[in-house]
């Protein structure tokens, strides 16, 4: 078994979801192995990992405004305040999602659905220099 691990930096414009899918791709590519596991880390608690629906954008959409209504802004109840009334939501977006994706692949292509891409989640209102950490496992 042999790995290969490589940093991704995303920016981000704000609130909203980033395709990733081309770049992490490109480090499986990088990696020369054909079978195994990638895993794709998200180093951050305000943004967040989702694969999702990657042809038609209203299902991303849908999915955001879902969260916006399950987590508003400017909750009286929240504490954790401090960078802005997205602050605190951002981290529990966060925590209902994922900071993590696993794909297997094969043949040196990642084993995705038809309409699956890899998503950056960004949860703050501000744009974001984020960085993935891509881990490839296999033979």
């Amino acid at each position: 078994m042999a790995g290969h691990m490589a940093t991704l930096r995303v920016s981000t414009r704000g609130k909203g979801m980033t395709e990733v899918t081309g770049e992490v791709a490109r480090e499986l590519e990088n990696s020369g192995l054909r079978e195994g596991l990638l895993t794709v880390y998200c180093r951050h608690t305000s943004c967040s990992l989702v694969i999702m629906e990657n042809a038609d954008p209203t299902a991303r959409r849908d999915l955001e405004v879902f969260f916006e209504k399950l987590v508003p802004e400017n909750n009286p109840d929240f504490e954790h305040t401090i960078e802005g009334p997205d602050d605190m939501p951002s981290h529990i977006k966060m925590a209902l999602t994922r900071t993590s994706e696993s794909i297997p692949f094969s043949g040196g292509r990642l084993l995705l659905g038809t309409w699956q891409g890899i998503y950056l989640w960004e949860h703050r209102a501000m744009s974001h220099s984020r960085s993935l950490v891509v881990a490839v496992q296999g033979a």
